[in-house]
């Protein structure tokens, strides 16, 4: 034996996180790799919704427009385009999703509608 810890728990080979094979072995690419520890990232930073408030207001624009605001979700905690196009889907308007500022812009006065969605998404509202 001329391993220090040979024939101990200690002595077991590394293995690869993603393809499950001998360290030596592994065809996985360092593009994979990476993905991957970023997939297991994105999910390990994730929030249920019932931990987190969302903040609705309806703001004024030039021309007398207006629009609805969601403010309080954050762009790590979740996926704000697929929240979006479900909100949208429910108020029937476009919208955006403002990543930098952690926020979504629907287009017109659809507070009501975007609590009750919310709501029953599972987010607090005020």
């Amino acid at each position: 034996m001329t391993r220090l810890f040979a024939g101990t728990a200690f002595d077991i080979p590394p293995t690869c996180d993603q393809c499950g094979k001998l360290e030596s072995d592994c065809i996985c690419t360092a593009a994979e790799k990476a993905e991957a520890e970023r997939a297991r990232q994105q999910a390990a930073d994730r929030r249920s919704p019932e931990s987190q408030t969302a903040v609705v207001t309806v703001q004024k624009r030039k021309g007398g427009r207006q629009a609805t605001v969601i403010e309080g979700l954050t762009a790590k905690a979740n996926d704000l385009p697929e929240l979006l196009g479900k909100l949208q889907a429910a108020c029937g308007a476009g919208g955006t999703v403002k990543a930098k500022e952690d926020l979504i812009e629907l287009q017109g006065d659809h507070a009501a509608t975007i609590r009750k969605s919310l709501t029953n998404l599972g987010y607090r509202v005020k």
